[in-house]
């Protein structure tokens, strides 16, 4: 393989490097780009996953804060319970109007509970698993990672949620100390037994991510498509220059040290570039010189 490659003209030898250094280039840059542009994708993924939960956390706070106070007192005179004094319902009724703009209909959220008062955030196995790890972990304040849905793969963030205020526990410590319109809207089976600063529930995000990672791969399609053009022009131009620079030149001087060997003398090796191929011309005519004068002596001694 080496004796082979020693014998290849310099062209050839120089054409072969360079594709070398051609697909070792796209390699590269392929490499690092698709690596920059699926940490984009997963940030513009992320980005958005905590944007609305910080939102959702938001109107929590609002209706904790403000919307309880105002209607906690009429919850024992309704017949009805008043589902907007609690925070959860509040945050996921936002929510699904939001899904109703076509750019969000396929997110989701939930504040997936153990033991919900409302089956509606009954947490399923997956958000059961979630919930049970933050229980085990009391200082783990997050996870987040990619789960499979049949309408493709979603990016969530999870955080625990606590009962943090006692007066949470009067609609969910027992079924006695409830509100009647709870009780009459709700039953007394479900939503009972927490006890303060214990982690029931985690609040969940879910946001599509394949339409993001797909973009992000026909970005990468195209840029290294791009690349590939750029490269190769890059290329035939510089396996241009090369030719006209130096092969060329290379060649014209062997064929001139080719008739100088069979006697031409009157064969110049005319350059007139003073780089290193001008010098090994101008050595060659030096050596030309040297060679006839040394010629033109022994025919003059034979005579």
């Amino acid at each position: 393989m080496l004796d082979k490659i020693k014998n290849l003209k310099i062209g050839t030898k120089f054409n072969l490097l360079l594709i070398i250094v051609f697909i070792i280039s796209i390699v590269v840059s392929g490499t690092a780009l698709s690596s920059v542009l699926q940490r984009r994708a997963q940030n513009e993924v992320t980005d958005k996953a905590l944007i609305l939960i910080k939102t959702m956390s938001s109107v929590r706070k609002y209706t904790q804060d403000r919307v309880n106070p105002l209607l906690a007192p009429r919850l024992e005179t309704e017949p009805v319970f008043i589902s907007e004094t609690i925070p959860a319902f509040s945050a996921t009724e936002v929510f699904e109007n939001l899904r109703k703009n076509e750019e969000y209909k396929n997110f989701l959220y939930k504040e997936a509970t153990l033991n919900p008062t409302n089956l509606r955030d009954k947490a399923d196995p997956f958000e059961a698993q979630i919930v049970e790890r933050f229980r085990n972990n009391p200082k783990l304040q997050e996870i987040s990672d990619f789960r499979e849905f049949p309408e493709g793969t979603v990016f969530y963030i999870a955080r625990p949620l606590a009962v943090t205020q006692q007066t949470c526990l009067r609609c969910h410590s027992t079924p006695d100390q409830a509100p009647k319109s709870q009780l009459a809207t709700y039953g007394s089976t479900n939503g009972f037994n927490w006890k303060l600063n214990e982690i029931v529930a985690a609040q969940i995000i879910s946001v599509p991510s394949e339409e993001v990672f797909n973009n992000a791969q026909k970005t990468w399609v195209l840029l290294m498509g791009l690349l590939i053009v750029i490269f190769a022009v890059v290329i035939v131009l510089i396996n241009f220059l090369i030719k006209k620079t130096v092969i060329e030149r290379i060649r014209r001087i062997e064929r001139i040290a080719q008739k100088v060997s069979t006697g031409d003398m009157e064969s110049n090796f005319n350059e007139d570039y003073k780089d290193e191929i001008g010098g090994l011309a101008a050595a060659f005519n030096r050596m030309k010189y040297s060679l006839k004068i040394a010629m033109d002596m022994l025919n003059q001694q034979g005579q």
